[in-house]
């Protein structure tokens, strides 16, 4: 691959002269303020480097508002403050394309010899022989966004039209006026006439914050507000708003890649550049943004390279791409080309496999993942999206299936990127066969039968059945295992797939009538007990019959069959040597002698931390007066709300987890157990603290141990409900969120001065 020129030095304007005869006395610090504003902007939206805070921007934005509002024949068309939009239009206007804005040429075969056909007809038309020097070229991205001709005069935009048919566009100028990455007004040294030809788009991550400021507006009850099925169409529709205030709460982006019409001394003449890649560079010198892939390939060899490496960046980059553009970097070798029917000889996009497709949705089914969420996923007809076919896309869950509207055979847009999971992005709504019904989340698990529940601010819902369910049989027992809660050393995650595949669903049986028979049973399950020697007997008075006349009662239940293991089914499996499996016995034994607040943690409660296992052990001492316990009494705990009250007595609900609790104990699960003790006086209790940084001699953990004595909360995130933040060195975003929340922020003194406090008598 040849190198990549550089294309990102950044330019400094010089600042206009001051004091001319008859000039408005307030002029100068206007077009000063001009000046220093559109610096920084160009600082921040393009080179990414702000040079002053947020506020200090703010700060001069404000003066120089309150400057034209005050002496309004200063206000000018390029002045920062005409990007915050104004009145709405009644239509747009026509433009007329003074050099048309030509498509390229699409190169649909999207393997490597699309790239040999285009470098191969290039040097066809330009006549080189087979022994010629290889053609350069420039590579780069193909931005999937909307075309724009920008024309400034005199170095001022003054007019902003989309590509439309390639004669004539829709000026929308008020629109492109609000982008931040768009200069109003140009260095010195540029033509009096220039066109210059790019994309907006959106970024990703603005996309995704647009999208859920519009989830909140239509929560709130908005009226007409919609959420974007992706940012290319997002863009659009900014793009194209009749009110450019509205434009200008879109966050919209610009690459800049060629020009239109250039006039220099009012004639159009030889421009100052010879390459492409020459006018790349002088558009990022004039502070337009330029994508930094772009970079010159030396033959088809070079641009096969280019190819295949955006391919592999393309799911990582910030915006959406298809494909990309080869254009004959030379321009005289471009004008030798020329053009063939209104496409230039000389470029060519080189596209992507197609990360959006249309499909009919067939049917809806629910899955339920290793913790119990329920996600509703839309089988389709099969479809060739994104390099794959695809058969299966999810729709997140009840809230994102009912905002789309996904229906059984709905024609439907599918989106799949890189190794993303395919989504339903869009309905076809024009398509929908009649009698098609809106989706209903079911509300009992569909792989346990267990009830299935969504909390008050959750979106998802969640099968009860945790030790229960076959789905959530791995997680359950990786979480049970862990140092925290039974720690089982030695009992890690490939151990438990082999378990689970192997032994977990038929075990309960002798070795050997699980291998004989338990295959034959089609079931996935466990046998309801662990020590049902009637259905033992039965598989084994029935093993001459046919399959169907000894199913036995098999349901999943796995962390009992864990104390059940022997010498000779650890051997079985993958590379597990005669010590390995001894050490695990061990640790499995070792692991029966336990503490209640593990046990409790380890039966993985949903909302049942290490800290409210503490406090409910703490508060009533033994495990049946938790499982006997009502709501009511269980809101007694310190830190325990109606949300995790109501998830604890669901669980015990259930009987098949008290089945679970009760197996473990018959296995020798064990631990000390008395009377409640009444817990002192705590301090901080229903207060909640978000940690942050790096303190200068506290640890996190003593942190944390230091104000859970005291009976505070330490959250992980910060909400509303924070009460306090403790942030130390190199703090992030959770001290912003704690600053635009308005919460008090302590560091390590003021946390100890508050601790020390509260022990004052």
């Amino acid at each position: 691959m040849g190198d990549s020129l550089d294309l990102f030095a950044a330019f400094t304007e010089e600042a206009p002269e001051n004091g001319s005869e008859g000039q408005h006395p307030q002029a100068p610090r206007v077009q000063e303020l001009h000046r220093q504003l559109h610096h920084h902007a160009h600082c921040y939206y393009v080179l990414d480097a702000p040079e002053i805070p947020d506020a200090e921007y703010d700060r001069l934005f404000r003066e120089l508002q309150a400057l034209e509002a005050a002496h309004p024949e200063l206000l000018s068309s390029d002045s920062p403050t005409q990007r915050v939009g104004g009145a709405p239009l009644d239509a747009f206007a026509s433009v007329r394309h003074r050099v048309p804005m030509l498509s390229i040429r699409t190169e649909t075969d999207t393997e490597s010899s699309g790239a040999q056909a285009f470098d191969a007809r290039v040097r066809r038309e330009l006549g080189l022989a087979a022994d010629a020097p290889a053609v350069e070229y420039v590579a780069e991205l193909k931005f999937d966004g909307l075309a724009m001709s920008l024309r400034y005069e005199q170095g001022v935009l003054v007019q902003a039209a989309t590509r439309g048919d390639g004669e004539t566009g829709e000026d929308v100028t008020a629109n492109i006026r609000t982008v931040g990455q768009i200069p109003l007004r140009l260095p010195e040294g540029v033509p009096p006439v220039l066109e210059v030809r790019g994309e907006v788009y959106m970024r990703r991550d603005d996309f995704e914050r647009l999208n859920e400021r519009q989830r909140d507006r239509i929560a709130a009850g908005e009226k007409n507000e919609k959420t974007f099925v992706n940012p290319r169409n997002a863009a659009a529709g900014a793009v194209r708003q009749l009110d450019s205030r509205i434009a200008a709460q879109r966050p919209l982006s610009f690459f800049a890649y060629g020009v239109g019409e250039v006039l220099w001394d009012g004639q159009a003449s030889q421009p100052p550049w010879a390459s492409h890649m020459e006018l790349l560079q002088t558009l990022k010198k004039w502070s337009f943004p330029v994508a930094e892939h772009a970079s010159i390939a030396v033959g088809a060899t070079e641009l096969i390279a280019f190819h295949e490496r955006v391919a592999v960046l393309r799911d990582n980059l910030p915006f959406d791409i298809d494909g990309v553009v080869y254009k004959v970097n030379r321009l005289a070798l471009q004008q030798q080309l020329g053009f063939v029917t209104r496409e230039p000889r000389w470029a060519v996009a080189h596209k992507f496999p197609a990360q959006e497709m249309l499909t009919t949705v067939l049917g809806i089914d629910v899955q339920v993942g290793r913790t119990g969420k329920l996600t509703p996923v839309a089988k389709l007809a099969p479809v060739f999206v994104g390099g794959v076919t695809v058969t299966n896309a999810t729709l997140h869950n009840e809230d994102e299936a009912r905002r789309k509207d996904v229906r059984v055979g709905d024609t439907v847009i599918v989106r799949r990127a890189g190794d993303v999971i395919p989504e339903v992005v869009g309905v076809l709504a024009e398509k929908r066969p009649d009698g098609a019904q809106p989706f209903t989340m079911p509300h009992v698990c569909p792989v346990c039968g267990s009830v299935a529940l969504r909390e008050d601010g959750e979106a998802d819902y969640r099968c009860t059945g945790g030790l229960f369910c076959a789905a959530q049989r791995k997680q359950a027992v990786l979480h049970f295992a862990q140092r925290r809660a039974m720690d089982i050393e030695g009992l890690g995650d490939k151990l438990v797939d082999q378990l689970i595949e192997l032994y977990f669903c038929k075990f309960s049986c002798p070795l050997d009538t699980h291998r004989k028979y338990g295959r034959l049973t089609g079931y996935g399950g466990f046998l309801a007990s662990v020590s049902d020697k009637k259905i033992i007997t039965k598989l084994r008075l029935n093993k001459n019959k046919r399959k169907e006349k000894f199913k036995p009662q098999l349901i999943p239940m796995g962390l009992a069959n864990l104390y059940q293991l022997e010498a000779m089914h650890l051997l079985e499996l993958d590379r597990m040597a005669d010590k390995s499996a001894q050490n695990l016995l061990d640790a499995l034994e070792k692991s029966k002698t336990t503490t209640l607040p593990r046990f409790l943690f380890g039966l993985g409660i949903r909302h049942v931390g290490e800290a409210t296992a503490k406090d409910l052990a703490r508060h009533f001492g033994k495990l049946d007066a938790i499982i006997q316990a009502s709501e009511e009494q269980l809101l007694q705990v310190n830190d325990v709300g109606p949300v995790v009250a109501h998830s604890i007595r669901t669980f015990f609900d259930q009987a098949h987890n008290v089945e679970v609790v009760e197996q473990l104990r018959a296995c020798g699960v064990h631990w000390p157990e008395g009377e409640p003790v009444q817990p002192t006086a705590m301090p901080l209790a229903g207060q909640t603290f978000v940690l942050t940084g790096t303190l200068p001699t506290l640890s996190r953990e003593q942190a944390k141990a230091l104000l859970e004595a005291a009976g505070a909360k330490v959250a992980g995130s910060v909400s509303k409900k924070t009460s306090y933040v403790v942030a130390g060195a190199e703090a992030g975003s959770k001290l912003d969120k704690a600053q635009e929340l308005g919460i008090p922020i302590l560091d390590e003194t003021g946390l100890q001065a508050l601790l020390a406090a509260l022990q004052t008598p």
